[in-house]
Formats: structure tokens, sequence, C-alpha cells
């Protein structure tokens, strides 16, 4: 479950290759662009340019270099070329990439163009609710810690978690032990440890957090057709903290 400080290594150059990729999505003008655009964009990129390979293509029988999800998705969106981007819409980017055997793991909720202040809050909140998670990270904390510190943010909000789906252990492959839940009660569950990898990837929904799993077998929307927001990094525990290794530029973990 833990990971040696030379895997770690690994990880952390596959996490700085991985924020490339969203470096060059936040160049992009994503109006009137397809999903399925942005798909083959960020194949190519990581593929072409970054020398690596797109983890998720392939894995489970998936067949795409991300998953795209736009409002009311709320993960697991399946890029189309019929799903055309416009101004008014949120949109999570979540990609895994591997590099020299191991994976990182990454999303971002993207505005697209113009944004509703209702759309624009949630989307803040859940990046917010994201770092609570990270920061209270250590050794000796616990995974309760993480996902009471992420819901607390959210419900201060009016926002729900969503609960079927969870952060989880990484490394030479894209689902490994632990499960991290993003709800919790404090200093119950697995006792954290210097060299554990794992994501932390809280969905919060605007209206209740009941989903379902569409017809396609992939794509997850909330119930009552509000909006839901995603933000994941991969992080690693430190002796004395938390490293995240999928930190983007210009990025840093606030105060």
């Amino acid at each position: 479950m833990t990971k040696r400080p030379e895997e770690i290594a690994l990880m952390a150059t596959s996490g700085k290759l991985l924020a490339e990729v969203f470096a060059h999505l936040d160049s992009l003008d994503l109006i009137g662009m397809s999903t399925m655009q942005v798909n083959d964009l960020v194949d190519a990129f990581i593929v072409e340019r970054l020398g690596a390979r797109p983890a998720s293509k392939g894995q489970y029988g998936y067949a795409y270099a991300l998953n795209s999800s736009r409002n009311n998705v709320v993960c697991h969106g399946v890029p189309s070329a019929t799903e055309i981007l416009k101004s008014g819409d949120i949109v999570n980017f979540d990609i895994t990439l591997e590099k020299n055997g191991y994976i990182a793991d990454s999303s971002k909720t993207y505005l697209v163009g113009t944004v509703s202040p209702l759309a624009k809050r949630l989307v803040q909140v859940t990046y917010e609710a994201m770092w609570k998670g990270i920061k209270a990270v250590r050794p000796g904390a616990r995974l309760g810690d993480v996902g009471h510190a992420i819901e607390r943010h959210a419900r201060r909000h009016g926002y729900t978690v969503v609960r079927e789906y969870c952060g989880h252990g990484i490394g030479r492959e894209m689902h490994e032990p632990p499960q991290v839940l993003h709800w919790g009660k404090p200093q119950t569950g697995l006792m954290l440890r210097e060299g554990m990898v794992f994501t932390i990837e809280p969905m919060l929904n605007q209206g209740r957090n009941a989903v379902r799993t569409e017809d396609d077998g992939w794509t997850v929307v909330t119930n009552d057709g509000q909006l839901s927001a995603q933000f994941e990094h991969t992080v690693a525990v430190t002796r004395h903290g938390v490293r995240v290794l999928t930190l983007r530029p210009g990025e840093a973990m606030p105060n």
C-alpha cells in the first residue's frame, strides 16, 4: 500500500506531465468544441508531446483518454462528437497519465464562457472542498478526517457530497487500496502513513446527492438534474504532511 521514495519520484514525474496537459487545456477556447475534439487533442498531446500513455484508454474497456462530465453529469461522462460545449456550461475533464509504469490522476472543472454566479459558486466551493481534504492529510491522521473536512465545507455552503464514488490508492494500477471517501467522521478509518499515495476527488451537487447511471453504462448524472462539479489531485503522505503530485502551474495549497 505504501510506496518507496523512488516510486513516488516516478509518480511525481507522471504528475508533472499531467499538469502540463491541464495547462494545455487552460489555453483552449472551449466554446464550440465537441467533447470528442477535446479528447482527441488530449490524447495526441499525451502521446506525441509528452511521450506518455493515456492510462484510462483501454482500462475496463473504456475507449478514451478522458472523462468529460458536463453540467449535471457527476462523473464518467463519455466524450462525444455531438456534445458541443457552449457558453454557460461547466465541464469536468478527468485525465489519467502513465509514464515509466506509474500513473497520475487529476481532474478540473472548467467554466465555459460566461457562467452563472450559482454555477461559479458550486465550482469554487468544490475546489475549496478538495483542498480541505488535502490539508487534512498527514501521518497519524485518518481517512475519516479527510472525508469529514470535505463534507463539512460542502454542507456549510449548502451542497451535498456524492457518496457512491470516492478517491483511491494509485501507483502501477489506476485503482489500488484504499478507498478514500469524501465524507466521514473524525478519527475514524484507516490511519495514514508516510508513503501512501491516493487521490482526493470530491463531487459536489447543487441539489440532492442521489445519482444514477445512464444506459451507456458509464455516464453518472444527478437524479434531480441539478449541476455537479468535481476536482481531483493525486497526493502522497510525507513525513510531515502531504505532497500534491499533480499540482498545476500557478497552483498552490491555500493557507
